[in-house]
């Protein structure tokens, strides 16, 4: 496979899941969590999320097969690493932060929420960005 190919369907396998995961996350099945957080805006600016979401892809793409191993055998283990590594900085980049400055209704509930969506979402991006970059 082509490294712009592996590129390209890494992109998508980070953009792909999050974008629906969020969605549904935040807007439908915790709607009401986060609404008696009283955190977030009446009507969140969707396009700023996509954004910050394509972003995030394009970088992981590009980062994944210069910190972590693309030998087919490894896959398992890189997808691991990967996981580790960019859910804590996503995890202490996002959550922390927001929970410190924001004021909300309870830090303790949007802190399990977060850490909990947090965890699903590089469960399930994680191991299709390095199947996306594993050697064939």
């Amino acid at each position: 496979m082509s490294t712009s190919r592996s590129y390209w369907l890494a992109v998508a396998a980070y953009l792909l899941p999050t974008f629906p995961l969020g969605y549904f996350w935040h807007l439908k099945t915790f709607r009401a969590a986060y609404d008696r957080l009283e955190i977030y805006r009446p009507h969140v600016i969707i396009p700023l999320g996509l954004l910050s979401m394509a972003a995030q892809a394009l970088i992981y793409a590009w980062l994944y097969p210069r910190l972590f191993s693309v030998a087919r055998e490894d896959w398992l283990m890189s997808s691991l690493a990967f996981g580790a590594v960019f859910g804590v900085l996503a995890w202490t980049l996002a959550v922390l932060p927001t929970a410190a400055k924001y004021r909300m209704t309870s830090i303790r509930q949007f802190l399990w929420l977060e850490t909990a969506f947090t965890l699903v979402q590089y469960a399930v991006v994680s191991p299709l960005i390095a199947l996306a970059w594993r050697s064939q």
